[in-house]
């Protein structure tokens, strides 16, 4: 299960965080990291490289025949307003707190000099926050795209901490005996479908520069391991996809060519609400 509590240069790295009793987790981490299957390969981690510093990516020059370049940069919100820290998902009033407007703003200044064609958000309140100072940026207005929303929960409201959380109750537990579609939410095989169907509109519209698209933790790493080619079910606490961070999707004409991580407004532990 996941919330929103919202690539390397060349590989992906997964970075995974211990989880601790004091950790607000998603629910159901444990049993997606316990569920069968094949250990996935986590490539190391060059240490002098911090995922912070890596610049985001720029359409390079177009030569005589080569297909058009075009850069979908695929952001999830900054850091939200949640002191009761539940699990907000589609609830509408969470706004971005202090440090997610500063984040927010860290990430506009990342992007002032690139082509920015288009700025498109989740409906959802600290989506649509995070994407209006870059919109402003350059001087382009905020629109907004359903696909681009956080995914559906059932324990959406509650609190899911490890101790003193839902999952404490049995009459949750029932809602995760599925890990891999999962029972708990909306299925993540739709989460990457919508996600890629709003990547795609927005690369045909901004075709030849580039694309923000503001979106949720969960979504945007549903998308990239689709295009990975990896199996969608994962343990949350091993996501790349810090708050305020950017999974660029570099195209040359229709094709993928590469996806690039950066977080210019620094990391965060996947494992802890903030989206």
């Amino acid at each position: 299960m996941s919330s929103d509590h919202d690539q390397p240069e060349a590989d992906p790295r997964e970075l995974a965080q211990p989880a601790t009793d004091s950790a607000v987790i998603d629910a159901g981490a444990q049993f997606a990291a316990a569920a069968p299957g094949p250990a996935e390969q986590i490539p190391a981690v060059d240490e002098n490289a911090g995922a912070a510093t890596v610049s985001e990516p720029k359409p390079r020059p177009a030569q005589d025949g080569d297909p058009v370049e075009t850069i979908v940069h695929v952001l999830r919100h900054g850091e939200v307003h949640n002191p009761n820290g539940i699990l907000y998902g589609r609830l509408p009033g969470f706004s971005l707190s202090v440090t997610g407007r500063s984040q927010a703003g860290a990430v506009a200044r990342a992007l002032a000099d690139h082509d920015i064609a288009v700025v498109i958000a989740s409906p959802l309140q600290r989506a649509q926050e995070t994407a209006e100072p870059i919109a402003a940026q350059h001087q382009l207005i905020v629109r907004t795209d359903e696909n681009l929303i956080e995914a559906g929960n059932t324990f959406e409201g509650l609190r899911v901490s490890v101790g003193d959380g839902a999952l404490r109750k049995p009459r949750h537990w029932w809602k995760l005996r599925d890990p891999f579609t999962p029972s708990w939410g909306e299925p993540y095989l739709q989460i990457a479908h919508r996600m890629l169907a709003a990547v795609n509109k927005a690369r045909v519209e901004a075709a030849g520069r580039e694309a923000v698209l503001v979106s949720h933790q969960l979504p945007v790493w549903t998308l990239r391991r689709f295009l990975q080619g990896q199996r969608l079910w994962h343990d949350p606490r091993h996501r790349q996809c810090s708050l305020a961070s950017l999974t660029s999707l570099v195209y040359h004409g229709d094709t993928l060519v590469d996806i690039v991580y950066s977080e210019p407004a620094g990391g965060s532990d996947p494992s802890v609400h903030g989206a």
